[in-house]
């Protein structure tokens, strides 16, 4: 019997209005390839940790709690396009990641080990999902992306179904 888990990752929640002008603005790429991701699942994942046993749910969100945060605003450009290929990955990603953001994500990280998740670490790579099975060459935009996510809190998220829900979320602050 295997026991009951969820789906669990953290990151930074992206703002209605954000995600409204994101949405507006991939809308103008017309893509003709790709499952476009809903606007509200917009966010920026900050460590994937998979299957999480319920039962260490409440010890995942203590050691999170005890993470340092930057004690400001996180303000993330998003301001270039990006084709992942092997993923069939279009995203929004900073040009060049703040240095308070590289240092969050490392702290979760460190906050995270004891509990062996992820067998094999990923690299982190900031960015902002705009559609999934994308199968073509970088679309050209009139627009250049210019936005910013600014955040003065992380979460964990549940996914579930395809959508994403917010179980705890701590201050940056």
């Amino acid at each position: 019997m295997t026991e009951e888990a969820k789906r669990l990752f953290f990151a930074l929640d992206c703002p209605a209005v954000q995600r409204k002008a994101i949405a507006q603005w991939r809308g103008e790429l017309g893509l003709r390839t790709g499952k476009p991701v809903p606007a509200d699942n917009f966010h920026l994942t900050l460590l994937f940790l998979g299957a999480v046993p319920l039962a260490q749910i409440n010890e995942v969100c203590e050691a999170a709690g005890q993470v340092r945060t930057p004690g400001e605003a996180l303000r993330i450009p998003l301001d270039r396009l990006q084709v992942w290929h092997r993923p069939g990955v279009l995203s929004l990603a900073p040009e060049q990641a703040p240095p308070a953001l590289l240092r969050l994500v490392y702290a979760l990280e460190q906050a995270m080990l004891p509990f062996g998740f992820e067998e094999t670490p990923r690299e982190f790579r900031p960015h902002l999902t705009l559609a999934r099975d994308y199968r073509a060459p970088e679309p050209e935009s009139a627009t250049p992306p210019e936005f910013f996510l600014r955040a003065e809190r992380f979460a964990l998220f549940e996914s579930h179904k395809g959508r994403y829900r917010i179980l705890q979320d701590w201050s940056l602050i």
